[in-house]
């Protein structure tokens, strides 16, 4: 288990800071921290800490930002297609997918028996005929790959190029004529639409491939409800899902379903609730987006890593206030710091709004 280095040990293992600007994953996730991670570290950077988990994990942009700067880090995120994305960005360090085995991922298995799973069920919803064969092919094809780390690259690869060929990077509707419209668009790009999939495949296992780097840690992903993390970290990030002052929560599963179909490809057709016009999944239910809930969630997870420099990353205008959420992380913790980020603007949101981030010591 992750625990606190003696002082007389840090003599001994060098550190890793980087002087050049650190590249992050290109990112089309909503609510990513892809432009405020910067802004967080420094925040953080003056405290003492060696081992840090980012609990509500994401994109991985934050814990791979804490692992190019040499930390031991940890992740967690309770999709599994978020799951493949720590594998790829967080755990692995060194292992790349070569060009030949990502052209093989590719190519028919004249011996496998294909099922066609996507073109029978997501018919004029998100993509059409031939990209859905097309994913049908590849997606089994990286599922009967050995290695994790580089079934984790190639997944990092298809999800992202499901998400840019997305009107709005999203599956939350059935919209795939936005692409086909001839109307004026103030949103998205054809250009990028309309480009082939294999196309935006290559180059994501490229951009995925350039991003693998050793920190010369034990890095660690995880599938887990927070609740279940087991450990003791020096810090903990938590940027859980938003839910506005009107109530309306960030459901992830409910925008990133069809990712998260991909990641478990033959159990899909029972996770379907095909009632809905974009075959989106049963929903399940989330304390975590109950506005009535939430405040509680909080106040347990504070509880869970008391011992732990706690790192909350909050939107100012959502429930609960950011003034409650001080208030209960003072139960936890004596020092306690709020920064802002004012006039920060969100994708898919003309509205701005503040940023804030909650450190407790």
């Amino acid at each position: 288990m992750p625990s606190k280095r003696k002082a007389t040990e840090q003599l001994t293992i060098p550190i890793f800071e980087l002087d050049e600007e650190i590249r992050l994953p290109s990112t089309r996730y909503q609510g990513s921290k892809a432009k405020l991670v910067s802004w967080i570290w420094e925040k953080i950077k003056n405290i003492e800490f060696d081992t840090a988990i980012d609990i509500f994990g994401g994109t991985g942009v934050v814990g791979y930002f804490l692992k190019r700067k040499g930390k031991q880090v940890y992740y967690n995120d309770y999709l599994k297609s978020n799951y493949y994305i720590g594998l790829a960005l967080i755990e692995n360090n060194t292992v790349k997918l070569s060009e030949q085995e990502a052209e093989k991922l590719l190519i028919k298995d004249p011996f496998y028996s294909y099922s066609n799973f996507i073109y029978e069920t997501f018919k004029d919803i998100y993509y059409t005929d031939d990209e859905n064969e097309w994913l049908d092919l590849v997606v089994q094809n990286i599922q009967r790959m050995d290695n994790i780390y580089k079934k984790a690259l190639a997944y990092y690869a298809l999800f992202q190029a499901c998400l840019v060929k997305r009107p709005f990077n999203l599956f939350h509707r059935r919209n795939l004529y936005l692409r086909f419209a001839s109307v004026r668009r103030t949103f998205g790009n054809k250009a990028t639409w309309d480009r082939p999939f294999v196309e935006h495949f290559r180059d994501f296992i490229k951009e995925v491939n350039s991003l693998v780097y050793d920190n010369r840690k034990e890095n660690k992903a995880f599938n887990l409800d927070v609740f279940d993390v087991e450990g003791n970290f020096d810090l903990v990030y938590i940027d859980p899902p938003y839910t506005s002052a009107k109530g309306v929560s960030v459901d992830y599963l409910h925008f990133y379903h069809f990712l998260e179909g991909l990641a478990d490809y033959e159990n899909w057709g029972s996770k379907i609730n095909h009632r809905t016009k974009n075959k989106s999944f049963y929903k399940i239910y989330n304390p975590w987006n109950d506005k009535n809930k939430i405040r509680e969630k909080f106040q347990e997870l504070f509880d869970k890593f008391r011992n732990s420099i706690l790192v909350i990353s909050y939107r100012a205008d959502g429930i609960p206030s950011i003034e409650q959420i001080v208030s209960d992380v003072k139960l936890f913790k004596k020092d306690v710091r709020v920064y802002t980020y004012d006039n920060y603007k969100y994708a898919l949101s003309n509205a701005r709004t503040s940023e804030v981030l909650i450190v407790g010591e």
